[in-house]
């Protein structure tokens, strides 16, 4: 018996004296190195207050409150419209939202499906084959912003005829009337040569967009195809006497508007918009966008939305900018916040304005619009 206990201790004797079977050392310098580690990357991207410098006269308090809340410390851009008249409710970060613009990333792919239904060169099921075995339906290129599919539309369609949906659709020049400080985006006059148009109706490449640009066109998507000056009244008096004002009618396939409303239920049913969705009895509709703005050398995430029920419909864009932080669905995040604190506050079944006075806008003729411009 003591030779049976002799072999594991002149064993393990021996492990000792070889250094192999040492006592593990402390823990401790490691949970240190940790800790130093994950110090930089939590403070890399600080909180803002975006609503510095706002001002709010005119502004819907309680759709302002519900943006300021779910937009919180993101550097980004909050802006909410009436899409039956083009008024502003409430925009928050106001000298963001006037800028020039930033690249449109995703959200491009609204212009590039509508160009492409009307045109004719898709319709609502086609199917396109993206690689060997893989296929899209416009339906599901939406949902899930398939960047191959829309180069693919992009391509068959060519510049020209982007540049003119493009333009049709508001980008490349102001969404508001007589705004103090708002500036147009940018409409290039030829493909990029990095990609070609491909890329132009998948990312965006090459076009500057405003918040207030994709929030007029939304407007339009969701009231049908009228699409209306943005105004944004500073007073109560410009409230009471708000009068809309058409800016154009949009020159679409009769079933264009109805046929993307599809993808861009999905994308919030069951694609990149997923964090927007809190009700099915109360849709969101809208598109995502995700990329990096060159640039500005920013990280950007747009979302372009809109509801359909009750009797205060509203589209909301979101866009955020900054670090790796920030993306479509994030933003898509935001704005179905927003919808649902206003939710919460029966806003969407609130009792017509009784001093509304008519429904029928005033009509303002504008130059030409949607030559190829070149």
């Amino acid at each position: 018996m003591k030779r049976f206990f002799l072999i594991p201790f002149a064993a393990v004797t021996l492990l000792q004296l070889a250094g192999t079977a040492q006592t593990p050392p402390p823990q401790q310098p490691k949970k240190t190195s940790r800790a130093k580690k994950k110090l930089p990357y939590k403070a890399k991207v600080p909180g803002v207050d975006p609503t510095l410098g706002d001002n709010v006269d005119g502004d819907d308090l309680v759709v302002r409150r519900a943006a300021v809340a779910a937009l919180g410390t993101f550097a980004g851009s909050v802006v909410v419209v009436d899409p039956a008249n083009g008024r502003i409710l409430s925009m928050v970060n106001q000298a963001l939202a006037l800028k020039t613009g930033f690249v449109p990333c995703s959200t491009i792919k609204l212009v590039t499906a509508l160009a492409a239904l009307t045109e004719g060169v898709v319709s609502k099921n086609t199917t396109i084959y993206t690689s060997r075995y893989v296929s899209y339906n416009l339906t599901q290129a939406l949902a899930h912003s398939n960047n191959q599919y829309f180069n693919i539309l992009g391509t068959r369609l060519g510049f020209d005829r982007v540049y003119h949906y493009a333009e049709m659709l508001g980008l490349g020049e102001k969404a508001g009337l007589d705004i103090p400080g708002e500036q147009p985006g940018i409409l290039p006059f030829e493909a990029p040569k990095n990609g070609g148009v491909g890329m132009m109706t998948s990312f965006g490449t090459g076009i500057s967009q405003t918040p207030l640009e994709l929030a007029a066109m939304l407007g339009a998507i969701a009231n049908g195809g009228t699409m209306y000056y943005l105004q944004y009244p500073r007073t109560q008096e410009d409230v009471d006497h708000f009068t809309p004002k058409v800016k154009r009618p949009l020159q679409l396939a009769p079933t264009g508007i109805e046929d993307i409303k599809y993808g861009m239920r999905g994308a919030v049913d069951f694609g990149t918009a997923r964090r927007a969705g809190y009700d099915a009895t109360e849709p969101i509709l809208g598109k995502t966008g995700t990329c990096t703005d060159f640039q500005t050398a920013s990280h950007m995430g747009w979302f372009g939305s809109f509801n359909e029920v009750g009797a205060h419909r509203l589209v909301v864009v979101v866009m955020l900018t900054g670090g790796r932080n920030v993306s479509g669905p994030i933003a898509s995040g935001v704005a179905g916040n927003i919808y649902r604190r206003l939710s919460a506050e029966r806003y969407f079944v609130a009792d017509a304005d009784p001093k509304k006075k008519s429904d029928l806008p005033d009509i303002i003729t504008t130059m030409p619009c949607c030559g190829i411009g070149h």
